[in-house]
């Protein structure tokens, strides 16, 4: 230990000012800078606000749901913006920057559990502790399966089902769920819709999750462009496929973020913001963010890497290996700690890329694969010790050192006495939001001509080709069984044809799983809504369909059967777009989702009663069920029995036979002249079972996000 000391000694009086961060960057105002010598001095919190220092001050603007708080500026922040960012230009018609009410978040003593999550331990993460404080950026680092996602789920309320947490969490010192407005969460991959506009896209939003009217959103769309820098991409296409180029991932992730800015929370919780972004739009994220900080917003998210100008950004770090907490406090203080525990920063790394190498258990491998090898600069790893002993030394250093007693001490300060009571903001009601989603998708739906138009398209084309190939039938005898074939082939291609819509029902279930997670939509709005603003296009295929092959094939020219066969038409497509949603909920695959209703149609055709006469096929799996679980059976049945009943086939001369009869040994129908509504009736019904099936998987889906468990360290059971 004598002989470590030296060494960090050395290393600080040699380059501790150079390795900082501080040093570092160039002496410019567009870099947060510290107070001198605080990488020499443990944490210091005699600055740190108290409750009655905070007194918040909310008033709602009138005429709007914008949120104003009169939060005075704690000293420690005003030491630290001392030589902070310049203020960006504010756009014309915006007089002063939104200030909101931010809240502090205490953890203590945090232990969760979830199965299987480690190899050797079901611990994520171990009893941890630390806090995050308004107007500040509390980042949570570390490498990869270290428990950072399952530390920030945990204080944002949204473990799965299958953790169990231990310890506790406070919300401006009161142990109480975070209420639905008064937090925004940012997933590490968010599903964004590449046809609207960025201004498009965050409109919907704040009307899927405000209450009050339309026109009172829009000034809550414009202030969250203008925290997220997005002004000049606010009327471009978001994009994203292959088709559609649309914004940068940089921007593309700040749209992310600004979806939640919408209901101005007092705390974002964000999954690793700087996720596949360089170092020039990590930089533009991290300075963006530090503006949000600005406005008195609690910003905690978590973060794998960074660049030193990046790390200077950081107000508090809690550093994490394998769940354990190796560091919380100031991220300066975080390079005196490694620097005490025997690791001080080379001068020319960056300290999160020096954290990490010391820490992940992955450079082990590493070295012992290049154990022979040497840079110019003599051993290839800075940190000469065995990964794991460096951890425990890290740990044991953090434990034993006076910034840990400064966290337990301000702990104690923000815990012992409550603070004001967050409050939801409401949410708009249901019917609200069946509205939106109907606007939105129809929306959608005019500008994804890949998905929607060139399906119109191709079932026109279809639909011609099937009806060229069985024209001129005419209406003798004779043409009966054709007439059945050209029938089974155009049912059964129509709805073979609509499993080209499942990527885009894939992407409607993703859409709908990153709302439902924010409590942005629901189950039922989901159904109802994606049910109404499918009947329009639906009913566009069955008209154009219907015409074209209704009069090719030479059907009876009554205008009431003519429109039987467009409504027959339309409700089997609303019968084949249920089971693909519910496929598609199911596997949320492409291929999977394709590959499973091409067997399940292909199934469904060979007990439809073309290839063989219902009464006819097996019966224990043939017959029952899958004949009568076929929805092609029904529209087929309903077709025939709307062309044949009631006419007449003449044979010889004196003879004639029912179009009943004359379908006996083609098709098995009914001779109720009421049974093709019969038909009807049925497709109807497996219309709506399937939509109940899609809204049981998308619940037990939705599920595991619902709830958390908060545990007594002490029982062995949650409470």
């Amino acid at each position: 230990m004598e002989e470590i000391q030296s060494q960090s000694d050395n290393y600080r009086s040699s380059s501790s000012s150079a390795s900082s961060p501080a040093s570092r960057v160039p002496s410019s105002n567009f870099f947060y800078l510290r107070k001198p010598g605080s990488i020499r001095q443990p944490i210091s919190f005699e600055d740190s606000p108290e409750w009655e220092d905070t007194d918040v001050d909310v008033r709602v603007d009138e005429g709007g749901d914008s949120i104003n708080a009169a939060t005075p500026g704690s000293p420690s922040l005003s030491k630290l913006n001392s030589g902070s960012l310049p203020s960006p230009p504010l756009p014309e018609g915006v007089g002063t920057v939104r200030k909101i009410a931010g809240a502090s978040v205490v953890w203590k003593d945090l232990t969760i559990t979830i199965k299987g999550k480690r190899k050797y331990s079901d611990k994520a993460v171990k009893s941890s502790a630390g806090y995050a404080l308004p107007g500040t950026m509390t980042v949570i680092m570390g490498p990869a399966k270290s428990g950072k996602s399952t530390l920030l789920r945990a204080l944002a309320g949204r473990l799965p089902h299958s953790a169990r947490m231990y310890g506790e969490v406070f919300v401006n010192g009161l142990k109480t769920h975070l209420p639905y407005g008064s937090y925004g969460y940012v997933e590490r991959e968010t599903i964004l819709i590449g046809s609207l506009t960025v201004r498009e896209f965050l409109y919907y939003s704040a009307l899927l999750q405000l209450p009050g009217f339309f026109c009172q959103k829009k000034s809550v769309v414009e202030d969250a462009i203008h925290a997220m820098s997005l002004v000049d991409y606010a009327n471009k296409l978001i994009g994203g496929h292959c088709y559609m180029k649309g914004l940068p991932r940089g921007e593309r992730r700040r749209v992310s973020i600004a979806r939640e800015l919408v209901v101005r929370p007092h705390i974002l919780f964000i999954d690793e913001p700087l996720y596949h972004l360089d170092s020039v739009s990590a930089l533009l994220m991290m300075v963006t963010l530090k503006k949000l900080a600005s406005t008195g917003c609690t910003l905690i998210f978590t973060i794998y890497q960074s660049s030193t100008e990046v790390f200077g950004l950081f107000d508090r770090i809690c550093l994490l290996s394998n769940g354990n907490t190796l560091f919380f406090g100031e991220t300066l203080a975080c390079l005196q700690h490694f620097s005490n525990a025997g690791f001080p920063c080379p001068i020319m790394q960056s300290p999160s890329d020096h954290f990490l190498r010391a820490i992940n258990t992955d450079f082990d491998r590493i070295i012992a694969m290049c154990k022979n090898l040497q840079d110019d600069h003599g051993d290839l790893s800075s940190v000469n010790m065995d990964t794991a002993v460096a951890i425990r030394t890290l740990e044991a250093t953090y434990k034993s050192s006076a910034d840990a007693a400064a966290v337990e001490t301000m702990i104690l300060k923000l815990t012992e006495k409550e603070g004001p009571l967050l409050k939801s903001k409401g949410k708009a009601n249901n019917a609200t939001r069946v509205a939106v989603l109907i606007w939105r998708s129809l929306l959608i739906m005019s500008r994804e001509w890949r998905y929607f138009w060139l399906r119109l398209v191709l079932y026109m084309f279809l639909t011609l080709c099937i009806g060229t190939v069985f024209s001129g039938l005419g209406h003798s005898l004779s043409s009966v069984a054709t007439r059945v074939a050209a029938v089974f082939v155009f049912v059964s291609f129509t709805s073979l044809l609509s499993i080209a819509g499942v990527p885009a029902h894939i992407k409607e279930i993703k859409i709908y799983t990153s709302e439902d997670s924010n409590r942005h939509s629901g189950a039922s709005v989901f159904l109802i809504g994606q049910f109404l603003s499918s009947i329009p296009f639906l009913f566009l295929i069955s008209v154009s369909s219907s015409l074209v092959f209704y009069f090719l094939i030479g059907l009876r020219d009554e205008f009431s059967l003519l429109m039987y066969f467009v409504i027959n038409l339309f409700m089997c497509l609303l019968v084949n777009e249920g089971l693909m949603l519910l496929v598609a909920s199911i596997w949320l695959d492409g291929f999977w989702s394709v590959l499973m209703l091409v067997s399940i149609h292909v199934v469904m055709m060979l007990s439809a009663g073309y290839f063989r006469i219902r009464s006819g096929l097996p019966r224990p799996f043939w017959t029952y069920p899958v004949s009568y679980i076929a929805f092609h059976t029904y529209s087929i049945q309903g077709l025939l029995e709307n062309e044949y009943t009631g006419t007449s086939f003449a044979v010889g001369q004196v003879r004639a036979i029912s179009g009943y009869q004359a379908l006996y040994n083609t098709y098995e129908i009914s001779s109720n002249s009421k049974a093709k509504w019969n038909n009807l009736l049925v497709l109807f019904l497996m219309a709506v079972g399937y939509r109940i099936l899609v809204f049981v998987s998308l619940l037990f889906r939705g599920l595991g996000n619902r709830k958390l468990l908060y545990c007594n360290p002490n029982t062995k059971n949650p409470r």
